[in-house]
């Protein structure tokens, strides 16, 4: 990943980049890699994940 830096702004540059690794879910995977995770707990979790997906879709769905 690659940010420029214009006019000796840094803290514009790293704000854009921490606006970015955001954006791509970095930081959130970072924070779940830290403690292992049992394999029955990342099922669970990809399930709640998709039921949550699935009733924001549908939300939006109605709501237009």
């Amino acid at each position: 990943m690659r940010v420029e830096v214009y006019d000796n702004d840094v803290e514009q540059a790293l704000r854009r980049l921490k606006k970015t690794l955001n954006r791509e879910g970095v930081f959130r995977e970072m924070k779940m890699r830290r403690h292992y995770e049992k394999p029955t707990e990342k099922r669970q979790r990809k399930q709640r994940e998709a039921v949550r997906r699935s009733r924001k879709a549908d939300y939006r769905n109605r709501h237009r």
